[in-house]
């Protein structure tokens, strides 16, 4: 088991040692980020606070969307005259949660550009809450001086009575995002105003939760959205830490979720259903709390839960979730939806991923932590400026013609938007805890250290990701001329398509370290040396976890997506095209070449560029695999790729885990599903011998086989000698049973029609019979259109000179949407709405609903809505598993009665 210790065994730079070099390819979001950063006006995020303090805005407008002024008729009411969902007028329940975010932003650009400017502003955002702060301490009205909030303290007392998302909305996370604000300014541009107001507000925390039973809390935490406190843990932690008070690690504690911990510090995996960015920013406090308690029970269930995401319930880009909700383990393709991969998620990954690398330099979660921030993150920025958005995504979703959920002013994705962007370099380094000179690299980015405390600069120049070579230079700052004896931990990436190679001028270096591992060179390093590192790359395919058909394309660490207008599954033959050492061929022969130039590849004539260029066009990350036809390295041999009952065919058996790597290995392999597939009744035998001479006529080379002293392609030879000539009459009938492509769902959402094809070399045949589900077998005579609902199985069978050849699928058949049910419930000023869908075949997946000042999104729990003196239009629909979205339908809200 790894090693873990409470002091952290890597440490971090300060953000203004480390630099992005010009060629970084995380420049061109970070230079947009810093630019809003410098242009975006404090007196606009402090418009909620002043609003709710009753100080004069500046005639500033709120940022909009979620960060807006609430209700014309709220008031800012204390934890007791809030009046009740039957009379208050509330709206914009998150408010001040951006203008924290934008706090975090500003405090880290300041301290990584060391920019005067941004440290003003800084300073300016932080004076302007400390004076929210003091004018609502004034009013008497809560229930500590400390408190801060754009609205009142009602939503906090209405969680502790169980109030449900949509009479609250999550009232702790956005203290948390307040709080953590401030925390950054103060410890990474020295705010001694901001440690003040975060104290403050620390025994505001304390005060409420304090007066509380442990039970209460635990249920408050359990609640869906209204209960979810962002990383209030780690937030009290760190203030504990840096006010040297005691009684906040106390606070920290009261936020611990038992269950949770208990369940993912045993590996108990009781993710299902749950809201992903509710939890994962708590194990970040998680690991904060470990390192303040030594009790390692937090430790466990952190690395635990990050086991059972990644890569269990990971999409290809490092995102996680559908509609923000955790699948089952092990559910990637099938859990492929239409709002997968909340920005918000990937963002605490990376922040947990760091972590947990600190304390065991295990290099699992800094490979996890390049796909996500190269995929995700940088991809999640769209490349364009904006003095007003952040213009990030929302969801990044993975369906079959996607598009990025862009710009996102004031949600929660558009605040840890602000914080991604400038904060990149933070894991291009970490160095040892000890006194020698020990270094990790991670993200192979163009960088610069500068490491004063030894007297260094390293500096490295990298073609990544889309060229293979590194070069990592160790200079002396500090006027010595001597050698500097240092350990350099280089990460070999498990994408590496060849072995790596490392050099020192002309001297070959031994790499010690197998992909996904870090290499150790330890020597005395005189100034200007270069290492040289070159990790070789290729276009390759991976499957998903769930389904071997559904694959994604990569070029070395970036993944690739179609560009494509079309919106169902692109299928492409994929196993044709592949090689012994994992590579597939790309239309062009030099596909490195072709993305650097032209920023695409193409494959079958579809255009794939890496995800993370911040384009606006619709893409296809995955596509499934479908080779209609047998071959080998771009080889067509003609002969058909039939499938069996589970939906594999011969190519399937050929590359199956382990894969051959030399050439006699291949046509062995060959041989053996040769026979399979004559076993199975996919092949004719003149078709296996058609496939087997494909393969044997192939070179190593054409290949990319390993090397071997003398190829034995005997068994294959005498195969095909022992077979020349034969009949065919003897071989099993091959049948096909022909369906349309379902929906990306997996569903078919219209009747199908299916056909069967059969097929006995020189035999006539006898019969062909069909049976659908439990029905009888019945005499097939032309294609039929299959009208059941649910899973339905459909089995084939054809007979020819005493032998009967069999098929079978199984479809999945909802060819009608779910139907809403809206409940509107009278309170007053107000109503509550509930919506609940009903599908009885493949099942109501989520509902979603928009409204005045709402977008479209999911919502699964009742909620209230204000009345106001016009009338509302509230349009609302459900979808299904299948992927039957129901017809907007529109509830109309009547004017507010008169008082």
């Amino acid at each position: 088991m790894t090693t873990l210790t409470t002091t952290r065994r890597a440490r971090e730079f300060a953000l203004s040692d480390v630099r992005l070099g010009g060629a970084s390819v995380f420049q061109r979001a970070r230079v947009e980020m810093l630019h809003l950063a410098r242009v975006y006006p404090v007196d606009r995020l402090l418009a909620v606070f002043r609003a709710n303090a009753g100080i004069d805005t500046r005639g500033a407008l709120p940022p909009g969307s979620w960060e807006d002024f609430g209700h014309p008729a709220e008031d800012a009411w204390s934890e007791h005259d809030y009046p009740g969902r039957e009379a208050a007028q509330t709206a914009n329940l998150l408010r001040g949660h951006y203008a924290g975010h934008f706090l975090s932003m500003l405090a880290m650009a300041a301290a990584g550009e060391a920019d005067p400017a941004l440290r003003a502003k800084t300073d300016e955002l932080v004076a302007g809450l400390a004076d929210v702060q003091a004018a609502l301490a004034a009013t008497g009205r809560y229930s500590h001086p400390g408190f801060l909030a754009a609205y009142g303290e009602w939503q906090f007392s209405r969680l502790e009575h169980g109030a449900p998302y949509g009479e609250i909305w999550a009232p702790y996370y956005t203290c948390h995002k307040i709080m953590a604000g401030l925390l950054d300014a103060y410890e990474l541009v020295g705010s001694e105003q901001a440690l003040g107001v975060a104290t403050a507000m620390g025994h505001w925390v304390h005060g409420r939760l304090s007066r509380l039973d442990d039970a209460q809390r635990q249920h408050m935490w359990s609640l869906y959205i209204a209960g979810e406190f962002g990383g209030m843990n780690e937030t009290m932690a760190r203030l504990a830490v840096v006010a040297g008070e005691p009684v906040f690690l106390a606070t920290a504690r009261m936020f611990d979720q038992h269950d949770l911990i208990a369940a993912t510090a045993s590996r108990r995996d009781i993710l299902d259903g749950m809201h992903a960015n509710q939890h994962l920013p708590q194990l970040i406090g998680y690991v904060h709390e470990y390192e303040a308690t030594g009790e390692r029970a937090y430790l466990d269930a952190a690395a635990g839960l990050w086991d059972q995401v990644v890569p269990g319930r990971m999409y290809a880009h490092g995102g996680t979730g559908e509609s923000e909700i955790w699948g089952p383990a092990g559910r990637v393709a099938g859990d492929i939806g239409h709002r997968n991969a909340e920005t918000c998620a990937t963002y605490n990954l990376l922040k947990l991923s760091r972590l947990l690398f600190q304390h065991t330099l295990d290099a699992k979660y800094m490979e996890y932590y390049e796909r996500g921030a190269l995929n995700h993150i940088l991809a999640s920025r769209r490349d364009a400026r904006s003095d007003t958005s952040p213009e990030v995504a929302y969801m990044f979703p993975v369906h079959p013609g996607a598009l990025p959920e862009f710009d996102n002013v004031g949600t929660c994705c558009g605040g840890t938007g602000l914080e991604n962007h400038v904060k990149y370099q933070d894991s291009v380094f970490f160095r040892g805890a000890g006194d020698g000179a020990e270094l990790w690299i991670n993200p192979h980015t163009s960088a610069e250290l500068t490491w004063r405390e030894h007297g260094l600069r390293v500096v490295v120049e990298s073609a990544l990701p889309l060229a293979s070579q590194v070069r990592v230079r160790v200079e002396r700052i500090d006027g010595c001329l001597d050698p500097v004896p240092m350990t350099l931990h280089v990460r070999v990436p498990g994408w590496v398509a060849a072995p790596a190679s490392a050099r020192i001028g002309t001297q070959p270096l031994a790499l010690d370290a197998e992909p996904g591992r870090y290499a150790d060179l330890e020597r005395d390093w005189t100034s200007g040396e270069e290492l040289v590192l070159d990790l070789p790359m290729s276009l390759r395919t991976h499957a998903a976890l769930d389904d071997p058909q559904v694959r994604h394309l990569a070029f070395g660490p970036s993944v690739l997506v179609a560009r494509s207008d079309s919106t169902t599954w692109l299928e492409m033959a994929l196993d044709r095209r592949r090689l012994l050492d994992g590579t597939i061929l790309a239309d062009d022969p030099d596909p490195r070449g072709t993305l650097l130039s032209r920023g695409s590849v193409s494959v079958e004539g579809i255009p794939f560029e890496p995800v993370w260029t911040g384009s606006d066009a619709r893409y296809h990350m995955y596509v499934r695999a479908a080779d209609a036809t047998i071959g080998f390295a771009g080889v067509d041999t003609g002969v058909a790729a039939r499938r069996r009952e589970d939906g594999t065919t011969i190519l399937d058996d050929v590359w199956s885990e382990p894969l051959p790597r030399t050439r006699s290995a291949f046509v062995a392999r060959v041989l053996r599903a040769v026979h399979r597939g004559r076993a199975d009744g996919l092949l004719g035998l003149d078709e296996a011998r058609t496939v087997l001479r494909g393969a044997m006529d192939l070179h190593a080379a054409t290949l990319h086989a390993a090397p071997e002293d003398a190829p034995d392609l005997g068994p294959a030879e005498e195969w095909l000698e022992r077979t020349a000539g034969a009949e065919d009459e003897a071989s099993v009938p091959i049948v096909e049973i022909l369906t349309p492509e379902p929906a990306a769902t997996g569903w078919h959402t219209t009747s199908p029609r299916i056909g069967v094809r059969a097929t006995a070399g020189a035999s006539s045949l006898d019969a062909v019979e069909v049976r659908v589900g439990e029905g009888d077998w019945q005499a097939y005579s032309g294609a039929f259109a299959v009208d059941l609902e649910g899973s339905v199985r459909i089995e084939a069978r054809a007979t020819a000179a005493g032998r009967t050849g069999f098929a079978a699928r199984t479809l999945h058949i909802d060819t009608a949407p779910p139907r809403t049910e809206a409940r509107v419930k009278a309170l007053g000023s107000s109503v509550e709405i509930t919506f609940v869908a009903r599908d009885e075949v493949s099942g109501a997946e989520r509902i979603q609903w928009e409204g005045p000042g709402t977008f479209w999104a999911t919502f699964q729990e009742a909620f209230v809505r204000a009345l106001t003196d016009e009338e509302q239009v509230i349009e609302y629909a459900a979808t299904d598993r299948a992927g039957n979205e129901e017809p907007r339908r529109r509830l109309v809200l009547p004017p507010r009665p008169p008082a």
